[in-house]
C-alpha cells in the first residue's frame, strides 16, 4: 500500500471513530464506549486481514470499499452492530471467512446483518435466478430488520461511484436496477438525500453525454451567480445576527436527472435552492418573516410542510423570493428535521412506523416475482385518504377506489362494485386525491375482471386480483 493510500485509510478510520463518538458518546458510559470502539477496531483489523491482497477491478485495494460503506453508515447515525456489519459485509462472500466465524466472534446480530448482505450462491441456478434469490433474501431480512436495506444503500452508492472499471453494458444494468428498486425504497423510508443521490448516479451512467452537458451547465450557473448569492447570503446573515437568530445557510444545486435536464432552460430559479437550518420551529417562521421583508415573495409559491408533511415525510417551509433579476427558492427547516430530511428512518429522535414498511415488503414477496417494480415505484409517493368513519388510510399516489377497497379488506376489494368519493358516486378505476373520503359499494358476489389489474396500483390489490383470476381459471 502506498503512503498516500495509508494516509487516506487512516483519515477515513479517524472520521468514522469521531462520528461514532459524537453520535453515541453521550449515551454510553466510558467503559461501554471503549468496548464498542474496540470491537470496531477488531472488525477493521479482520476486514483488512481478510481482504489482504485483494483489489477491485479499478486496481484499488479492496479495503477502501468496506471503509467507505462504513463511513456512510456512521454518517447516517447507524448503530455499532451496523458499523461492524458494514466493515465485514463482503468477507463471507469474497474470502474464506464463514458466517459461523462472524457469529462466534461478533455475535448473532452482526452475523444476521452480514448474512442479509451476502449474495446467494448455487451451482445449479442461472445468473438471473441467483440475482432474484439474492433480492428475495435481502427483502426477507429487511422485513424484520430495516438496517439490512440501509446498509445495501451504502454498498450500492459506493459501487455506483466506483463503477468505471466495469464494461458499459454492466454499468447500465446496475444503474437501471438501482432506479427501479433502490430509489423507490429509499423514498419510502424518507431518505430523500439517499434516493436523490442514487438516482443521479444512475442517470449519469445511463445518459453519460446528457449528464456531462448538464453538469457543465450547472458549473457555469454556479460561477455566474456566485457573487449575487454571496451578497444575498451576507445580507441574510446580517439580518439574522441583528435579530439574534441562529441560522445555517447551505447551497443546494439539483443533481442530474432527466427532469432536471428539462428544466435547464428555466435556469437558476429551478435548479438552485437555499437551505436554511434554524434551532426551533418558531424560528423558522421568524426567519420567513425576515426573508420576505428583505426580498419580495412570489405569490402562490409558499408551502408550509412543517405542519403538513409533504410526500415521503419531507418537512420544511418552502418559498420563492425575487433577488434582483432572479427568483430564488428557499427551504427553511429545523436542524433536527434537517437530519430527518437527510437520513429518513435513521435520523435520531424519530420513530419509524415499521408496520407500514413490513406490509409493503411482505406484499412484494407475495407477488409473482421478487420485486413488483411497477407497484413499488408507485408506492414511493403517498396520499392520505379517509373512511366514512374518519379513519386515515395511507395509499400510494395514483391509487384508485379499488386500491382503497383492498386496503380495507380483501373481501371488500373482491366484492367492490363502485365507490362514493366525497359524496359523489364514481367508478372503481377513479384515481384518489389527497384528503378524499371514500365509501365502497359492494355486490353480492365477486365481479373481478382482468382489467382490474390496470386499475389497481398497490401490490396488495394486484396480488389478490391475480390470485383470484388464477383460481377462477383453474376451477373452470
Amino acid at each position: 500500500m502506498t503512503a498516500f493510500d495509508y494516509k487516506t485509510e487512516q483519515r477515513m478510520i479517524t472520521d468514522i471513530m469521531e462520528l461514532l463518538v459524537t453520535h453515541y458518546g453521550a449515551g454510553l458510559t466510558e467503559n461501554e464506549l471503549d468496548h464498542e470502539l474496540g470491537r470496531v477496531e477488531q472488525a477493521l483489523a479482520d476486514a483488512r486481514s481478510s481482504h489482504q491482497g485483494q483489489v477491485r477491478k479499478s486496481g484499488e485495494p479492496y479495503i477502501f470499499h468496506p471503509l467507505r460503506v462504513t463511513h456512510l453508515a456512521a454518517r447516517h447515525w447507524m448503530d455499532f452492530p451496523s458499523v461492524l456489519a458494514a466493515l465485514l459485509h463482503d468477507v463471507v462472500e469474497d474470502t474464506p471467512v464463514t458466517l459461523g466465524e462472524i457469529q462466534a466472534k461478533y455475535g448473532e446480530e452482526v452475523a444476521h446483518l452480514v448474512d442479509g448482505l451476502t449474495k446467494v450462491t448455487s451451482e445449479v441456478m442461472s445468473r438471473e435466478e441467483l440475482k432474484e434469490e439474492t433480492y428475495r433474501k435481502t427483502v426477507l431480512v429487511a422485513i424484520d430488520d430495516i438496517r439490512v436495506l440501509c446498509l445495501k444503500f451504502w454498498d450500492r452508492m459506493d459501487n455506483l461511484l466506483t463503477i468505471d472499471a466495469l464494461p458499459p453494458h454492466k454499468q447500465k444494468l446496475i444503474a437501471k436496477e438501482t432506479r427501479t428498486v433502490y430509489v423507490p425504497l429509499a423514498q419510502h423510508l424518507g431518505m430523500g438525500y439517499v434516493a436523490t443521490e442514487l438516482e443521479s448516479l444512475s442517470y449519469n451512467l445511463l445518459y453519460p453525454r446528457r449528464g456531462q452537458i448538464y453538469n457543465q451547465k450547472i458549473a457555469q450557473l454556479q460561477q455566474t451567480h456566485s457573487t449575487a448569492l454571496r451578497k444575498a447570503k451576507a445580507r441574510i446573515n446580517n439580518a439574522c445576527e441583528q435579530h439574534k437568530l441562529s441560522v445555517q445557510l447551505k447551497d443546494r444545486w439539483r443533481p442530474f436527472s432527466i427532469a432536471a435536464a428539462r428544466d435547464l432552460k428555466r435556469g437558476f430559479g429551478s435548479l438552485y435552492t437555499l437551505e436554511v437550518h434554524v434551532d426551533r420551529m418558531m424560528d423558522a417562521y421568524i426567519f420567513l418573516g425576515l426573508l420576505h421583508g428583505m426580498f419580495s415573495p412570489i405569490p402562490g409559491k409558499l408551502r408550509d410542510h412543517l405542519n403538513m408533511t409533504s410526500k415521503h415525510g419531507y418537512q420544511a417551509l418552502k418559498t420563492t423570493v425575487q433577488i434582483g433579476e432572479q427568483r430564488m427558492r428557499v427551504e427553511i427547516t429545523t436542524r433536527k428535521l434537517a437530519r430527518f430530511n437527510y437520513s429518513g428512518v435513521l435520523a435520531p429522535g424519530f420513530k419509524f412506523r415499521h408496520e407500514n414498511f413490513r406490509t409493503l415488503m411482505q406484499s412484494l414477496m407475495d407477488g409473482e416475482s421478487a420485486f413488483d417494480t411497477e407497484s413499488l415505484q408507485l408506492a414511493s409517493a403517498t396520499i392520505q385518504v379517509y373512511t366514512p368513519q374518519g379513519e386515515v388510510r395511507i395509499l400510494p399516489e395514483g391509487s384508485s377506489v379499488l386500491d382503497f377497497a383492498f386496503d380495507i379488506h380483501e373481501s371488500l376489494g373482491l366484492n367492490a362494485r363502485r365507490g362514493s368519493i366525497n359524496g359523489r358516486m364514481r367508478q372503481l378505476k377513479t384515481r384518489l386525491l389527497d384528503g378524499d373520503q371514500i365509501e365502497v359499494e359492494t355486490s353480492e358476489k365477486p365481479e373481478v375482471l382482468p382489467k382490474w389489474l390496470e386499475w389497481a396500483v398497490t401490490p396488495k390489490a394486484r396480488n389478490t386480483i391475480r390470485r383470484y383470476l388464477r383460481n377462477k381459471v383453474r376451477s373452470s
